[in-house]
């Protein structure tokens, strides 16, 4: 079990120094280390977008124009968070403005979340069942409570970091979660109790 950790813990620095070297390469407009970056994260920096902003086509220019500024910015990038959370934060903060501008028209109603492999089938089936229910009842939340309970749920930001995102006090950011996840659940409660008033 040891000898596991320690060739984990070895692999892991190796993947970061790949990074890094890579990320130097990119400061020096190495073009092939610039793919190299993208082919390794773009599918996670679309993903994140795409959870944000629930439009294909929209998520993609997003990604491409984050991994542009990523680009532009790397003399902004000190290392203080691995490259990958600092790109993730460019295509949050380009989603979300995305997101302002088009307030009235945004719908987070197919968002994607993972289940957990270890769960068996007839569990999956249940958490499946839920999750959707959670996906289309935060169509039916206003814009602030979408967001944060994306960015929170779904994109596994704490508070701290989502009041920097979203430039709100950390106490704001709890109050506003913790709001958005009560007004989640009488959504659907409601539709739980109309679908059983149905039912009869």
């Amino acid at each position: 079990m040891e000898s596991l950790d320690q060739n984990n813990r070895e692999l892991e620095l190796r993947i970061k120094h790949h990074i890094d070297d890579l990320v130097e390469a990119c400061r020096k407009n190495d073009r092939s280390a610039q793919i190299a970056v993208y082919k390794m994260y773009y599918k996670s920096m679309f993903n994140t977008s795409y959870r944000i902003v629930n439009d294909l086509f929209e998520a993609e220019d997003i990604m491409q124009e984050a991994f542009l500024d990523a680009f532009r910015k790397l003399d902004q990038f000190h290392g203080q968070s691995t490259f990958g959370a600092w790109l993730k934060r460019i295509v949050v903060n380009r989603s979300l403005d995305a997101l302002r501008a088009r307030r009235d028209e945004v719908s987070l109603d197919d968002l994607n979340v993972d289940l957990p492999e270890e769960q068996n089938d007839d569990r999956a089936d249940e958490i499946q069942f839920q999750l959707l229910e959670v996906k289309s009842a935060l169509a039916e939340l206003p814009y602030d409570f979408r967001v944060i309970l994306s960015l929170y749920l779904l994109e596994g930001y704490d508070h701290e970091e989502i009041s920097d995102i979203l430039k709100i006090s950390y106490n704001l950011s709890r109050t506003r979660y913790s709001r958005a996840r009560k007004k989640l659940v009488e959504v659907i409660e409601t539709r739980r109790r109309n679908q059983q008033v149905k039912m009869n």
